[in-house]
């Protein structure tokens, strides 16, 4: 079991984007439900293909009560949110899980289309990193697709290994050792 005390608590913060505009990044909770559902919805299908690798049309009940509801002792999640003039918007998210006992543990980054390019992908990637090796875990990985050029560049620029994945031609495997 990996360290998730006090001492790694993760507190929110601001992130100003490139282009000015400013997001609040802290840990997903069961109030963002209907928050993640929208920001599903507004992603574009290849989008959807490229973080889920599967056509969704709807995000399934189940995934989303896992998303919301990460375990602690194996799971972090994150989301960035936009403040608008009404209610704020996810417009970002990122999370990693390990299996039971394991030192490595996977990452997962999904940014609305309409935020790409700003920096938000990278921030929340190296959150990511960095709660992952405080709390014990000695390498993060992640499941890519080949075509996912912009997601594979960031993680080369971060210090991830890339290589094909042994199992699916489509896949390509980045690994960091933390």
């Amino acid at each position: 079991m990996q360290d998730n005390s006090a001492a790694t608590a993760f507190e929110p913060f601001n992130v100003t984007l490139r282009d000015g505009r400013e997001v609040l990044v802290r840990e997903i909770g069961e109030q963002d439900k209907t928050g993640l559902l929208a920001a599903f919805s507004r992603l574009s299908a290849d989008a959807r293909y490229t973080r889920f690798m599967a056509a969704m049309k709807q995000l399934p009940e189940a995934m989303l009560e896992q998303a919301t509801h990460p375990s602690p002792e194996r799971e972090f999640a994150l989301v960035a949110l936009a403040m608008g003039p009404d209610a704020p918007s996810i417009v970002g998210g990122a999370r990693y899980a390990a299996a039971p006992g394991s030192d490595a543990c996977e990452f997962a980054v999904t940014v609305s289309d309409d935020w790409h390019g700003l920096g938000l992908a990278s921030r929340l990637l190296r959150v990511l990193i960095d709660v992952a090796r405080c709390r014990g875990y000695r390498c993060i990985e992640g499941y890519v697709l080949s075509s996912n050029t912009s997601m594979r560049r960031l993680a080369r620029r971060l210090g991830f290994a890339d290589v094909p994945c042994p199992d699916d031609a489509t896949l390509r495997v980045v690994t960091l050792k933390l």
